[in-house]
């Protein structure tokens, strides 16, 4: 079985570099850009108070004028960067002051994906309290959050995005849902077998394909994932 499964993997990975695409950078995580030394070394004014987690400056900078949606190279806006850098306080403060919890970067993620794919649930709920969109189409990839926390196999904020209402049946444009990537770019561990099972639980429809015509259930058997197999098995029945 072991064998099957590494030849599986290989298939996968070899039709995503067909398509263009390698698997390590396919997933959310890495195309995600967070300011890197030199831009934070650049930042001002708002981008600077948000990097620093600075909710005075933050109060005094907007009260002066300055546009709480401005954007940096990477089209950026203070709000991401304080969702990068886990800053919940500065991440309401902006809001206060007037930024788009919904806006998008230049990769088309918001702060709720950000924090997703970061595997800060905390930080996350902020994000949904202060007004983003737990339904909203992000990334270059078309996905949803909860698509981008399911291949990461982030199963606490997987939770957190079904109990917000994010969708369960969205597919990407990878031909994907969140819970055929919880399977096929999942490494079958714990993590990945808890949100696989949260999202069954909560209705996710796992007669949905892939392109190809393969289900959760036939990429689990293929991939020898013996607890997702009993879970999709059980919902089938």
């Amino acid at each position: 079985m072991a064998g099957s499964a590494r030849r599986f993997a290989a298939l996968v990975l070899a039709g995503l570099v067909i398509a263009g695409l390698v698997l390590a950078g396919a997933g959310p995580g890495r195309a995600q850009v967070p300011p890197d030394p030199a831009e934070v070394a650049a930042y001002r004014g708002l981008h600077a108070a948000a990097h620093s987690g600075d909710v005075a400056a933050i109060a005094r900078l907007a009260a002066s004028g300055e546009n709480p949606n401005a954007r940096d190279g990477h089209g950026r806006t203070p709000l991401h960067v304080a969702a990068h850098g886990r800053h919940r306080e500065a991440i309401r403060a902006l809001v206060t002051a007037g930024a788009d919890p919904r806006a998008l970067d230049s990769r088309a993620y918001d702060a709720i994906t950000i924090a997703a794919v970061a595997d800060d649930e905390e930080t996350m709920a902020v994000a949904i309290a202060v007004g983003g969109d737990p339904k909203a189409i992000t990334s270059p990839y078309r996905g949803t959050a909860l698509i981008a926390a399911a291949h990461l196999g982030h199963d606490g904020v997987v939770r957190r995005l079904i109990a917000a209402g994010a969708p369960l049946d969205h597919v990407n444009n990878l031909g994907w849902t969140a819970l055929i990537e919880a399977v096929i770019l999942g490494d079958g561990g714990r993590r990945h077998v808890e949100t696989a099972r949260a999202l069954v639980e909560a209705g996710a429809d796992i007669r949905i394909a892939d392109r190809q015509g393969v289900t959760p259930l036939d990429h689990a058997r293929r991939r020898g994932f013996a607890a997702m197999v009993t879970i999709l098995e059980a919902a089938r029945r």
